[in-house]
């Protein structure tokens, strides 16, 4: 009868033995996923961008200079085309601001003060945190404005505020603030590019790239920001209901033409291990290689 020589590897149970099967397995290193952020586009580059549509903006405001009748003969068909479809009359959410002074200035001041600002922030932080969205909110946001200056050109039109006989106040003339002088002296802005309102257009593409680019559960309350444009460029006698229906319309083509990235959890990652797993038995290359 032959023995076995105690401690020797090939012992059932031995702690040093490599076929024992009762060993638990060595752990892998934590492993940890990093998302792959695409880069950012060059800053200066986007600096130039901006500037590049101001100038076309500055443009298409000399180009309408001379088309003061022809904008007022477009307010009035418009307005005319409003009644026949039955569309609320403006002066209806104007009188609500009327209601108390503090009101009606807050609402001046919401249309001086948040359009622009508000756009920059939004493309800012996109630049910034949600690189690929920037990407593509500011290519619809380019391709929603160029649309606008070209209507603009063909379809000059006076805000309702200007047209005699609606019975609406030029609210930003009376209370305060104005961000706008006479018409004839005006070298700054368009006041004759009410069609489509490119406030109501930024601010809807505002909220729907953030709720497109983040995932908070309370995102879908940036479409409060749409809504209260709609209510202060109309109360406030800047924009017709039209104007606010073209902008929404040539907003959802170029959505509709430009699509939005894919969604974060979707998005290429990258796996970053601690450590390598000892050298399998038998193998000359380590366990997990090639993941």
């Amino acid at each position: 009868m032959t023995s076995r020589t105690e401690g020797t590897p090939d012992e059932p149970g031995d702690p040093d033995g490599p076929d024992d099967p009762d060993r638990p397995a060595e752990p892998d290193a934590p492993e940890r996923v990093v998302a792959a952020r695409p880069p950012r586009p060059p800053l200066l580059r986007e600096l130039l961008l901006v500037a590049g549509l101001f100038l076309v903006y500055k443009l298409g405001r000399r180009l309408t200079a001379g088309h003061t009748g022809g904008a007022f003969a477009n307010a009035h068909r418009v307005w005319d085309l409003e009644r026949a479809l039955r569309l609320p009359d403006e002066g209806v959410v104007q009188s609500l601001l009327l209601h108390g002074e503090p009101l009606v200035r807050s609402a001046n001041t919401y249309y001086a003060a948040v359009h622009f600002p508000a756009t920059a922030v939004f493309l800012v932080w996109l630049w910034l945190r949600r690189p690929a969205h920037y990407r593509w909110a500011r290519r619809v946001l380019a391709a929603v404005t160029g649309a606008a200056l070209v209507l603009h050109l063909a379809f000059p039109l006076a805000p309702p505020r200007m047209l005699a006989g609606t019975g609406l106040v030029d609210t930003a003339r009376v209370y305060g603030p104005s961000v706008y002088g006479p018409p004839e002296a005006d070298q700054l802005s368009n006041q004759f590019a009410a069609m489509p309102s490119l406030h109501f257009g930024w601010a809807l593409m505002l909220a729907v790239g953030l709720v497109a680019a983040t995932r908070s559960r309370l995102r879908w309350l940036w479409l409060l920001h749409p809504l209260l444009t709609l209510l202060v460029i109309v109360g406030t006698a800047n924009h017709y209901w039209l104007d606010v229906a073209v902008a929404a319309l040539l907003l959802g083509l170029a959505l509709a033409v430009l699509r939005p990235p894919r969604s974060r959890s979707r998005s290429r990652s990258v796996v970053v291990c601690g450590s390598r797993r000892p050298a399998a038995a038998g193998r000359g290359e380590p366990v997990g290689a090639g993941r």
